[in-house]
């Protein structure tokens, strides 16, 4: 088997939310298969950090402060970024934050703070990547969407609308800048055990019973997603544009299992 089988050596990678959990294994496994990676996250500790472990094992990595919900501030990131690794041609939206509320309690500045992050910052950090990678001659986007885009999510009100606006935002983007190189796709994962969700998971009992739920028999991993991710990010994924790729272990496939059917 050819030893750069994705055809990522060499290539640039931004990764935002890389500090930890999904963004930290994503930028791990692109390092892995040979890219250069810009490791963002408005934890610049985090991120640094996280960068420092990469370059441990000869990644080319960079690390830098970003708040992807600021033009400016993803302006500064993604510049200083190409002037250190060069150009990017392949962008990882994944910054996100989860905040708890029914739609009938949600505070209104709540609901804007989270759709600023969840979607209105994946288009920011879109625009500011597009200029590098149409003078590389072509790049990938790929979005960290959720199976919430199309699963209401109870009790949380405000993510799954921001979640299925990533995954139309990534359809439009595909649509528009297809024509110029720039590939727009979405990974959708399903349960995954990170920093954002591990609260949940340390209630007694939820593991296992999460883990039932699901036709695999496990919550998914972050490396699950990051391979994904980078199936998509590189030229193995060339004729891939405005896909959503659900990454689940078959959880979206449950609904009638749970529907009680007498006489079966």
């Amino acid at each position: 088997m050819a030893s750069d089988w994705l055809g990522l050596t060499g290539r640039v990678a931004l990764v935002t939310g890389a500090a930890g959990g999904i963004g930290g294994a994503v930028a791990a496994e692109l390092a892995a298969a040979g890219a250069k990676v810009a490791l963002l996250d408005r934890d610049s500790d985090g991120a640094a950090k996280a960068a420092e472990a990469l370059r441990s094992t000869g990644a080319t990595v960079f690390a830098a402060g970003c708040d992807t919900t600021d033009q400016a501030s993803v302006a500064a990131a993604f510049a200083a970024a190409r002037d250190a690794i060069g150009p990017a041609t392949i962008l990882v939206n994944n910054a996100g934050i989860l905040r708890p509320g029914p739609l009938a309690e949600i505070d209104i500045d709540a609901w804007n703070a989270l759709l600023a992050v969840n979607l209105t910052g994946y288009l920011i950090c879109a625009q500011a990547a597009r200029p590098q990678m149409l003078k590389a001659g072509g790049g990938a986007i790929v979005h960290i969407a959720s199976i919430a885009a199309t699963n209401p999510q109870p009790r949380s009100g405000a993510y799954s609308p921001s979640k299925a606006g990533v995954a139309m935002l990534s359809r439009q983007l595909a649509l528009e800048w297809g024509p110029e190189g720039v590939r727009s796709n979405v990974v959708s994962p399903g349960m995954i055990r990170t920093p954002l969700s591990e609260s949940f998971y340390q209630a007694p009992g939820i593991l296992e019973r999460r883990s039932a739920m699901v036709p695999n028999r496990r919550v998914g991993t972050p490396q699950d997603i990051a391979d994904a991710v980078t199936y998509l990010a590189s030229p193995r994924a060339a004729y891939v544009n405005g896909a959503a790729l659900l990454v689940d272990g078959g959880l979206d496939q449950v609904v009638m299992e749970l529907t009680p059917r007498p006489g079966y």
